[in-house]
């Protein structure tokens, strides 16, 4: 049963909401000031429906209290009179939702089975490996993020993600299973870039033993692997015609074959598809089918970059400094060094800043990190040269090229292959122009 706190100064929309939720079988307690939910809050609360303004206090205050306090849980705020202004300040400041009074019921009971899921959403997201960067934050992209995770989670439709690089795709699809009826059967994660067209069927469908050279016994495929559960294609925009083919006829009739085998195996796996490409321009180039894409995208949930969120750079910095330190005190990153980061682009997302704050905590031991030292690792991309002089041009051509160069291999962990991808370029050529801006190839090359 979901507890749900109300704190609103009158009266008479405090008993009508307690009478009509409770009915719906919340569990509701009230209070008629901040001051008075703060007493209430030392229990835990699963949604707090919260006014904005009471007399000689406000409900943002409280609102900012408890999203310090008690991340997880779910604040919604209610007026009479809020402006635009308000609704973006609330939201800015952690709350799920704004609500105009009077207060509708049905819209009402709609959000609040949405805050619930975005509630255990948030409890997962504590629990999931610590690099759940995708959703920390409190700007209005990771809000929305959430909100639409909190949606289509227990729809039990298919889902396709996109996203750039580093973004935190396959969170998002972990969040996705663990909000759904499926979440206490198989995760099963494929990297479909990372399989050969003529192992596809193998590993997506399995074999009988038989089936092929070296196939000495049977083996279950990745969708019987998440049998009950959910079914994680990442880079589904990289498989060939022929995969594209495979998988499509398995979506459409529900069933599969084993290679080798004649007997029809039905699927029970939810599938969520992730891509960082332009599908749409590669269907009109060809190279994506635009069926397959219609039967992946029954939900489209699109990861914004980090440069659209800059104002959760703070908050990412802090997460990762307290995560690299693994229980030990954090180390501090001062204000100003915060400030750099969250003007710097970072073309590798969240993932890139992660390996950043890894560096700078590494490399400066025992000192809180403050400006300069953020400046000494972070590629400059404020270098402009001066009009009328060639060989300041050539040199700042040259610097823009080892920068680019620098932050895609900082992005992509050190994989030449991945970061001349990245690039547009053929690696190969990558290692030629490294060689002549005088970079060090990375000691693994990728």
């Amino acid at each position: 049963m979901p507890s749900l706190l109300i704190v609103d100064d009158e009266p008479n929309i405090r008993a009508s909401l307690e009478g009509a939720l409770g009915r719906e079988g919340y569990a509701v307690e009230s209070a008629a000031s901040p001051a008075e939910a703060r007493t209430r809050l030392r229990e835990a609360f699963d949604v707090v429906l919260l006014d904005i303004r009471f007399p000689g206090a406000s409900g943002m205050d409280l609102l900012a209290e408890i999203a310090a306090a008690a991340p997880e849980t779910v604040v919604i705020m209610m007026s009479g009179h809020a402006t635009l202004e308000d609704a973006v300040r609330a939201t800015r400041l952690g709350a799920f939702d704004v609500l105009e009074k009077p207060v509708a019921l049905e819209r009402l009971l709609v959000l609040l089975r949405n805050a619930t899921a975005a509630r255990a959403l948030r409890a997962e997201n504590r629990r999931l490996r610590p690099a759940a960067a995708a959703l920390v934050g409190r700007s209005p992209a990771v809000a929305r993020l959430l909100r639409e995770i909190a949606l289509a989670g227990p729809s039990g439709s298919r889902v396709l993600i996109r996203g750039e690089h580093g973004t935190g795709k396959e969170l998002v699809a972990r969040a996705l299973h663990a909000t759904s009826p499926r979440r206490e059967m198989p995760f099963v994660a494929v990297n479909c870039s990372a399989i050969p067209d003529e192992l596809f069927e193998s590993e997506l469908f399995g074999h009988e033993r038989g089936a092929f050279t070296g196939a000495t016994q049977a083996r279950r495929g990745r969708f019987e692997e998440a049998s009950g559960g959910t079914l994680f294609l990442d880079e589904v925009g990289d498989l060939t015609p022929r995969a594209q083919t495979k998988l499509l006829r398995v979506l459409q009739e529900g069933e599969l074959q084993r290679v080798g085998g004649s007997r029809a195996i039905r699927v029970d796996a939810r599938v969520i598809a992730a891509t960082n490409r332009d599908l749409e321009r590669v269907i009109a180039d060809g190279g994506f089918r635009e069926d397959l894409y219609f039967r992946l995208a029954v939900i489209p949930i699109v990861v914004p970059p980090l440069r659209e969120r800059s104002d959760d750079v703070p908050l990412l910095v802090d997460h990762f400094a307290a995560e690299i330190a693994a229980g030990a005190p954090p180390r501090a990153f001062r204000p100003e060094a915060k400030d750099v980061l969250r003007a710097h682009p970072f073309p590798g997302n969240v993932r890139e800043l992660r390996n950043l704050v890894e560096r700078l905590v590494i490399m400066n031991p025992g000192v809180a990190i403050g400006a300069a030292e953020v400046r000494a690792v972070l590629p400059d991309i404020t270098v402009t040269p001066e009009r009328g002089d060639p060989a300041r041009l050539a040199d700042a051509v040259r610097a823009f090229e080892r920068r680019q160069i620098e932050a895609a291999l900082a992005a992509e962990g050190n994989n030449m292959t991945r970061a001349a991808a990245r690039l547009g370029l053929e690696r190969s050529h990558l290692y030629k122009k490294m060689k002549q801006l005088g970079c060090a190839a990375p000691a693994d090359g990728g």
